[in-house]
């Protein structure tokens, strides 16, 4: 029997939440840790990671000045802004709690002894001392969660929909990782080069935990047409562009009546095939552009599968905010 669109619905948000609660907790650890690897004298960059989740307009309607405490307190432990850490653990909590008959118990059991440790971390006040224990235990967590849905949820309908929630999740903030930082570190021309270059195509790497892989797959220094072609066209890094559609694609046929995602995901399929990324690593602008088509594309491959298999979409909105709001329904404290 096809899956109810509700429970469906439900699964794939709270994959897309779990996974963009690791994303985001990587993406702050890597960026402190890169600010504290420059000279005092060089302005720090922490706009960066708003531009990221696409969340300025929301941080300035909060607060006043982008400084380090600000940004941290925004983005980890803001409970009124829907993308922060607490705010997306609460949900993918608040989703997995409507279909807990579907899930294996250990499942719901980590997912809210993640949020309850995490809610009690935030109630105490996030400090740089405790900041860093804090991003590790959500990204650990978030780790544990996947890893056990991974080994005990059965192939069904429920786990193509999670498996489909977390590519789509993990190609969006690569291009989103991609197009922000590499605006930043892409020169107009030679003369632009920075002596911190390498570094900062460093941390682009380790914000997809790619920096291994990485140096394994090509084993030259860290070059920026390079760190380009491996995070997008790699087929065998977990989050590349092309592992990501590739394997979501392949999730999609499990479906029935799966003709409209699947052609979406196809035709993205191929706009990165062809796109030739070595060239664009010359173009700052043309690579800007063309991740802002890319989030464009997977913003419409999100309406399609919503419209093909969920009934509602109440819980949503566009991925281009990143603002994405969990039911109505109060939070129990099980």
């Amino acid at each position: 029997m096809d899956m109810l669109s509700r429970v469906a619905e439900n699964l794939y948000w709270m994959s897309r939440y779990i996974e963009r609660a690791e994303n985001t907790a990587r993406m702050v650890s890597v960026d402190v840790h890169l600010q504290l690897d420059f000279p005092e004298a060089r302005p720090k960059g922490w706009a960066n990671l708003l531009d990221i989740t696409s969340s300025s307009d929301q941080f300035e309607a909060r607060y006043n000045d982008f400084n380090e405490q600000n940004v941290m307190a925004f983005l980890c432990a803001d409970k009124e802004y829907s993308g922060s850490l607490i705010s997306s653990l609460a949900a993918a909590r608040e989703n997995l709690r409507t279909t807990r008959d579907i899930i294996p118990q250990e499942i719901w059991e980590e997912i809210n002894a993640l949020y309850m440790k995490v809610s009690a971390r935030v109630a105490g006040g996030l400090v740089p001392s405790n900041r860093e224990q804090f991003l590790k235990e959500i990204i650990r967590g978030c780790q544990t969660i996947t890893g056990i849905l991974e080994g005990s949820l059965s192939r069904t309908q429920a786990s193509t929909f999670i498996r489909i929630g977390r590519h789509l999740e993990r190609a969006d903030m690569t291009t989103r990782i991609i197009d922000v930082r590499s605006g930043s570190l892409l020169p107009r021309d030679p003369s632009q080069l920075t002596p911190f270059e390498n570094l900062e195509w460093m941390s682009v790497l380790k914000s997809l935990t790619g920096y291994q892989m990485y140096r394994q797959q090509i084993r030259v220094r860290v070059r920026a047409a390079d760190v380009l072609e491996f995070l997008a066209k790699d087929r065998h890094f977990p989050r590349s562009i092309c592992y990501c559609l590739n394997t979501l694609s392949e999730e999609l046929r499990h479906l029935p009546h799966h003709d409209r995602p699947l052609a979406s995901a196809t035709l993205i399929q191929a706009e990165v095939a062809e796109t030739d990324f070595r060239l664009l690593a010359k173009s700052p602008d043309d690579l800007s552009n063309t991740m802002d088509q890319f989030q464009v594309d997977f913003n419409a491959l999100h309406e399609s599968i919503c419209s093909n298999f969920f009934a509602r979409k109440g819980i949503e909105q566009s991925l281009e905010n990143q603002t994405q709001t969990a039911p109505n329904d109060m939070l129990d404290e099980d």
